[in-house]
C-alpha cells in the first residue's frame, strides 16, 4: 500500500477486492454509486496555460451529462458531474483530486487534463480505487500497466497515443517529401518527453540522425532561440511537441527570420485554435490526428445537429476539445450501462474490457478494450492547415 493511500486516510470500506487472472487482485472502489446517480470527476485547466483545452472540454462533457440525463441516465441513474480546475499545476492537480475522492466520493475520474498533472495525481487514484478513464493525454503511463500492481488496472485510455501517433505521422511524411534533416521541438514535461520518444524510435526504424533536438519551458512564449538554432543546424523538417499557443509561436518566428520549413504538429496541435488563432503564420502546418475535424458549414446528420446545439448551450463554436470532451462522458454512459443496473466497481471494470465496441457519432475508429490493451486505438491521420482551416491529406496511418 502506498504512502499517498495511508496519508489521506481513505476508508478500506469503501474498497471493494476484484480478482486479476493470476493471483494480484484490484481494488475498485463502489463510492459514488447510488439508487439514484453516478457521481463522477474531473480536473481541467480553467484559468492556466491551456484553458483553450480546458474550458471546452469540460463544456463537451457537461453536454454530454444533459443528453443522457435527459434520456433517462445510465440504467436510470443520472450522472452528476464534479469538475475542479487544475490550472495545468501538477500540485493543483493532486488537491483536486483528494477533494474529488475523499470529499465528492467519485466513482471514477473522467477525462482528467495534462500530462503532468494526470501523472500527479495517478496514485492517489489508483490507491483509492478510482478508475482513471480517458484522460486529455495519450502519454503512454495513462495505459500501459504492469500485471504485476494489480492497481494499474485502473487506467484506460481513448485518445491516440503521442509516441505511436507521432512515429506514424513522422513517417508519413518523410516518405512523401524525402526530408533529410528532421529535427524537434519540444515541451519540457512527460508529454514532451512522449512525442520526442516517437520522434527518437521512428528515426532510429528509419536510421536517420535528427538534426536537431530543442526543449522549451511549459507555458513558454518565447522559441527565438529554438528556431535560430534549428535554422542554424540546417532542419527542413520540424516536428512540434507543442499544445496550442507555441505552434503558432514557433511558426511566426519562423516567418520572422524568413525561414521556409515545414512543420509538423504532435496530436494537441489539431485544434481549430491554432489556424483561427495564427491564420497566415500557420498555413501549411501539418499535424497528427485522430478524426476529422467537423466545421458547421460542412457537417450533416447528427455532427451538424451537434454543432448547433453546442453553440446555443455555450454561445461559441464547438471545437476538437469540445468533441474530446463529449466523447469521453458517452464512453463512460455506454460502458456504465453495459455494466448492468446493479453497478459496482467491479462490474464496470468488466465491461471495459469486455471487448464491447463504442462508436461515437464523429467516425472515429471504435473504442474497444481487452483485459490486456487500454488502449482504444492507434490509427493516425495527417491533416493540414489550408485556407484557414484543417484538411486531412491521408488517413489510415500506422508506423
Amino acid at each position: 500500500m502506498s504512502k499517498s493511500f495511508s496519508a489521506f486516510g481513505l476508508a478500506v470500506s469503501a474498497v471493494v477486492l476484484t480478482c486479476l487472472p493470476a493471483t494480484a487482485q484490484t481494488k475498485v472502489t463502489n463510492e459514488g454509486i447510488s439508487a439514484s446517480e453516478i457521481v463522477v470527476g474531473t480536473h481541467q485547466d480553467l484559468s492556466g496555460p491551456i484553458k483553450g483545452w480546458g474550458v471546452p472540454v469540460s463544456n463537451g462533457m457537461k453536454m454530454a451529462v444533459e443528453e443522457i440525463n435527459a434520456a433517462g441516465g445510465v440504467n436510470g441513474r443520472k450522472i452528476r458531474l464534479v469538475v475542479e480546475d487544475s490550472g495545468y499545476d501538477p500540485k493543483k492537480a493532486v488537491l483536486a483530486s483528494q477533494k474529488l475522492i475523499e470529499r465528492d466520493k467519485i466513482f471514477a475520474m473522467v477525462g482528467p487534463m495534462g500530462s503532468p498533472t494526470v501523472l500527479a495525481a495517478q496514485d492517489i487514484l489508483l490507491d483509492a480505487g478510482v478508475l482513471q478513464l480517458f484522460p486529455l493525454t495519450a502519454a503512454e503511463f495513462t495505459f500501459k500497466f504492469d500485471p504485476a500492481k494489480p492497481q494499474e488496472r485502473l487506467k484506460f485510455n481513448n485518445l491516440l497515443p503521442y509516441v505511436e501517433s507521432t512515429r506514424a505521422a513522422l513517417k508519413y511524411m518523410m516518405e512523401w517529401k524525402n526530408f533529410k534533416k528532421p529535427c524537434i521541438m519540444h515541451q519540457d514535461d512527460e508529454y514532451g518527453k512522449n512525442v520526442l520518444d516517437g520522434f527518437n524510435q521512428q528515426l532510429t526504424a528509419m536510421k536517420v540522425q535528427p538534426a536537431s533536438i530543442t526543449s522549451y519551458k511549459r507555458g513558454a512564449s518565447d522559441f527565438s532561440a529554438q528556431i535560430a538554432k534549428m535554422k542554424s543546424d540546417g532542419c527542413d523538417l520540424v516536428v512540434l511537441g507543442a499544445v496550442l499557443r507555441e505552434p503558432i509561436g514557433a511558426m511566426t518566428e519562423a516567418k520572422k527570420l524568413g525561414w521556409d520549413v515545414t512543420f509538423l504538429g504532435a496530436t494537441p496541435t489539431n485544434v481549430m485554435e491554432v489556424p483561427m488563432l495564427g491564420k497566415e503564420a500557420v498555413e501549411g502546418l501539418y499535424a497528427a490526428s485522430g478524426f476529422e475535424i467537423p466545421y458547421e458549414d460542412t457537417a450533416k446528420g447528427k455532427v451538424k445537429d451537434w454543432l448547433v446545439n453546442y453553440k446555443k448551450m455555450f454561445g461559441t463554436d464547438a471545437n476538437t476539445q469540445a468533441i474530446i470532451g463529449y466523447n469521453a462522458m458517452m464512453t463512460f454512459a455506454f460502458y456504465a450501462q453495459k455494466a448492468g443496473k446493479d453497478l459496482t466497481g467491479q462490474k464496470m471494470l468488466d465491461s471495459l474490457e469486455s471487448g464491447e465496441k463504442f462508436l461515437d457519432i464523429f467516425n472515429s475508429p471504435p473504442t474497444k478494450f481487452s483485459k490486456t490493451d487500454h488502449l482504444a486505438n492507434t490509427i493516425t491521420q495527417v491533416q493540414q492547415v489550408k485556407g484557414g482551416r484543417w484538411v486531412l491529406v491521408k488517413d489510415n496511418l500506422m508506423f
